[in-house]
């Protein structure tokens, strides 16, 4: 694949720049997100479906801590995409650096944090019975990997606001293939249960922040910094913070919506109505890859033609990428709506020897899988608008907007009504409010995105 460099951001025809954006994005993604599967697969039919539901339990937690890198990633990866379009090296490079320090102060104070109150976090978000046996081990040795992981996820989204996608993709493949042949050593060939898993993730991470450190402080970056660039800029700091606030904030209610489902759905079924959501919870991850993808190809392109005060590249550059990701989402729940229980029984262990409890948690799954699948994904056709809607805002350096659609379909939406719903519907209205909540932030969004492509960007 050609190398992109910044200025052809402002130069090359959006569809051609947009597909060269996406597509190492998509393919970085896909593999981090197949590594998540297959991780899923192998803890499921290795260890035992209460893995898995452990495992739904721990991941929205240190992803939370993890959620303060990509947030500062975004905040800053915005001022650097703007900088780049306004030929303003020195602030880009600035930037980077503030990003560097912000982002190892706030995540080891987070991990402390975390590892303190351990146990109650656990439990509150869902890890009860006998998943908290699964979780806790998993959840502690995962932790410390986590400032690696946060520090990738800045440095893969900075070096994709630079126009070099390939770098990023690669920094997702190389936890990816690492964590699934240490997955293999770890649980399967030395027996060492959620341990092993932990473990394997928690080295991924390093590997992954060792490759792309390396890009930096070798020639591959535009953003060469020095020691000076590290000192904090109260002015880059609040920028950053306003920006990647909304990454932030998001990921925040993603974790809050975790703990609510788990909650409900264990009072509604147990531990086997939580593997149930495990499952879900993956694919939500995995499949929709390509739509991310997208969103990610679509964020630098957008920021450094707005910079450079192309208006009319930065509307192109909407629909075009309105159009792709709205397509790819319908062939994804195409896929999803016809092979469910296919899916579902991937991550179902059908070894010897499984206890009566997992026998009947297996078979739960696969009864209850069908329905609670095809209306969680019932959205993703349109579930582009809401993606693209906040991402633009925030590539554009307009925290309010980007604030507000982005927290609009788990906040404002999905939250009140799955509280509301399950009370009269049951296990079913857990589901139907899934898709509730994305049909009702798509019409906000894309009011909202028309608004401004007619006040702005005409």
């Amino acid at each position: 694949m050609a190398k992109i460099s910044s200025d052809e951001l402002g130069t090359l025809p959006i569809s051609t720049l947009l597909i060269k954006q996406s597509v190492p994005a998509s393919i970085g993604i896909l593999v981090m997100s197949l590594n998540v599967l297959v991780d899923s697969i192998f803890v499921g039919n290795w260890i035992g479906p209460l893995a898995i539901a452990a495992i739904s339990v721990v991941i929205p937690i240190t992803f939370f801590v993890s959620a303060l890198g990509m947030a500062i990633g975004v905040g800053g990866a915005s001022i650097i995409s703007r900088a780049l379009g306004a030929d303003e090296l020195e602030k880009a490079k600035q930037t980077f650096g503030n990003q560097i320090t912000l982002n190892l102060v706030l995540t080891l104070s987070m991990v402390v944090v975390g590892l303190t109150f351990a146990d109650p976090l656990i439990r509150a978000f869902g890890g009860k019975g006998e998943i908290f046996d699964f979780a806790k081990p998993f959840y502690t040795i995962v932790f410390y990997g986590v400032p690696f992981l946060a520090l990738t996820m800045m440095l893969n989204i900075v070096i994709r606001s630079e126009g070099k996608p390939k770098y990023a993709m690669m920094g997702l493949i190389v936890p990816s293939i690492s964590n699934l042949t240490m997955d293999y050593l770890f649980i399967n060939v030395f027996d060492w249960g959620m341990e092993g898993a932990a473990l394997a993730t928690s080295i991924s991470y390093f590997l992954s922040f060792s490759y792309l450190g390396y890009i930096f402080i070798s020639n591959r970056s535009e953003l060469k910094i020095n020691w000076s660039h590290l000192k904090a800029k109260i002015p880059i700091l609040k920028e950053i913070g306003s920006l990647g606030s909304v990454t932030l904030a998001r990921q925040a209610v993603v974790s809050l919506v975790v703990l609510i489902v788990n909650n409900i759905l264990f009072d509604l079924g147990g531990e086997a109505l939580i593997a149930v959501y495990a499952i879900i919870s993956r694919m939500l991850m995995f499949s929709l890859f390509p739509v991310y993808g997208v969103a990610q190809g679509f964020l630098p392109i957008a920021g450094f033609n707005y910079g450079a005060k192309k208006f009319d590249r930065v509307k192109e550059t909407i629909y075009t990428a309105l159009k792709y990701a709205c397509v790819l989402g319908s062939l994804v729940y195409a896929c999803l709506f016809v092979f469910p229980v296919e899916i579902a029984s991937l991550f179902l262990s059908s070894k010897e020897g499984l206890s009566t409890s997992e026998t009947e948690i297996n078979t739960y799954v696969l009864e209850h899988i069908s329905s609670a699948m095809r209306w969680v994904f019932a959205a993703t056709p349109i579930i582009a608008i809401p993606l693209l809607g906040g991402a633009y805002f925030q590539a554009i350096g307009k925290a309010i907007p980007a604030m507000l659609l982005t927290l609009s379909r788990q906040a404002f939406f999905f939250i009140p009504v799955v509280l509301i719903l399950p009370q009269f519907y049951g296990e079913i209205g857990v589901w139907i409010s899934f898709a509730i909540g994305d049909v009702l932030a798509t019409a906000v969004t894309w009011w909202y995105l028309r608004r401004e492509i007619r006040n702005t960007l005409n």
